[in-house]
């Protein structure tokens, strides 16, 4: 097996090294080792590797806290220090700014404890002996993890028990609640959880279908597998982050795009007051549905079950807007950038969860008028290479911020 000098971190969990002038993904190595690697794909311009043995460490490394670290593809810097896990996206997202945005970042990424037990959505793999576990880096292979570090203590324990489905996802509310997500038998299921069980499909199949999360003072209702931040400090720091770059004032028109339950609509809600207005899209149909449960009484919100590409090519938010607050999926807003801008607003608040789409995103606001302003990253997802981030864009030329 070749033996590599790594490079520098990469986005998605593993570092650069280069073998016979091919480029290598490393996983497990760190910046500045020397590991004798196995290659586990190739291409006509790069490999994948994995390394298999460390003969000059990283002061940074450490050794995992989970015995299935490097078997399982869950996390990818458990062999790293938890400062320098964010060290490594620090870089990445610094690097991605200025690659594809040419944005230069001097930010560092935020710690939001706990680093372990924290993940309180799992979705377990079952394998041929019916046996829940995760399945390893690009592989449908299923490892039978009978413990997993980074899941919650509180989670539905699914090891109990064989299952007749391919999977089961656990959940545990901030409320405490807990449900199960899964085809599997019933009477198997409601031995792992207390207090609903769903079909993949959503049906009920026992007891609730929705649980309750709180943050601060509000409550939404979430159903099944619906989406909601699986860091149990996650809502709340990035509600913070969100309204501190906002600053929204009294009687302000707010758009809340890609809204999901209502999370940052409530919040917004309370901060335009009874003369200010929030447009709150989302296009899942159950998490409309739930936003709907969550914000009928709240006279300031208007909700839309729409693509947020239709509620702005059609109007439904509107021509103008004071503020604009946009959470998309991992592939970012690119389709809705000009359709934003147009609206005229002061700021643009814009949470990623990818820094690569975010970047290019932040290009396309420039091009539309807008610069970003501040930018804050979040390791809302400890032990691994995803990282939350949150940017404040103003309109060119203003010295609000």
């Amino acid at each position: 097996m070749p033996v590599v000098e790594v490079g520098p971190v990469a986005h998605g969990g593993h570092c650069v090294a280069r073998l016979d002038g091919q480029v290598v993904f490393v996983r497990h190595a760190l910046p500045g080792e020397t590991v004798r690697i196995e290659v586990t794909e190739s291409s006509r311009t790069f490999l994948r590797a994995d390394a298999v043995e460390i003969i000059e460490a990283s002061p940074h490394r450490v050794v995992p806290p989970c015995r299935w670290a490097g078997t399982c593809g869950g996390c990818d810097f458990q062999h790293a220090t938890p400062a320098h896990q964010r060290e490594l996206l620090t870089a990445v997202v610094a690097e991605q700014l200025q690659r594809l945005a040419g944005i230069t970042w001097e930010g560092q990424v935020e710690a939001v404890a706990p680093d372990l037990g924290w993940r309180t959505r799992v979705t377990w793999a079952v394998d041929g002996a019916g046996r829940a576990g995760l399945r390893r880096h690009r592989s449908h292979e299923v490892v039978p993890v009978d413990r997993c570090e980074i899941a919650h203590p509180g989670l539905p324990d699914v090891h109990l028990q064989e299952w007749d489905d391919d999977r089961v996802e656990a959940i545990v509310s901030s409320a405490g609640h807990r449900l199960l997500v899964t085809d599997a038998t019933v009477e198997d299921a409601l031995e792992a959880a207390t207090d609903g069980v769903v079909a993949v499909d959503g049906v009920v199949r026992a007891g609730s279908a929705a649980l309750t999360e709180v943050v601060e003072h509000h409550e939404f209702r979430v159903t099944g597998s619906g989406f909601w931040q699986v860091h149990p400090a996650a809502a709340g720091t990035l509600v913070d982050a969100v309204m501190a770059g906002a600053a929204v004032r009294p009687g302000d028109v707010v758009a809340d795009l890609y809204a999901g339950v209502g999370l940052f609509t409530a919040f917004l809600a309370d901060a335009v007051g009874p003369d200010g207005l929030v447009h709150s899209v989302e296009a899942d149909p159950v998490a409309a549905r739930d936003a709907r449960r969550n914000l009928h009484d709240v006279a300031q919100v208007r909700l839309h079950a729409a693509t947020t590409e239709r509620a702005l090519r059609d109007g439904l938010v509107g021509d103008r807007a004071d503020v604009v607050v946009l959470d998309p999926p991992r592939a970012g807003a690119k389709r809705v950038v000009e359709a934003v801008a147009a609206l005229g607003p002061r700021t643009v608040v814009h949470v990623a969860c990818d820094p690569a789409a975010l970047a290019r995103d932040l290009a396309g606001f420039a091009a539309a008028g807008y610069r970003l302003a501040d930018l804050r990253g979040f390791a809302l997802f400890p032990m691994t290479h995803h990282v939350e981030c949150v940017a404040l864009l103003i309109k060119t030329g203003s010295d609000l911020r």
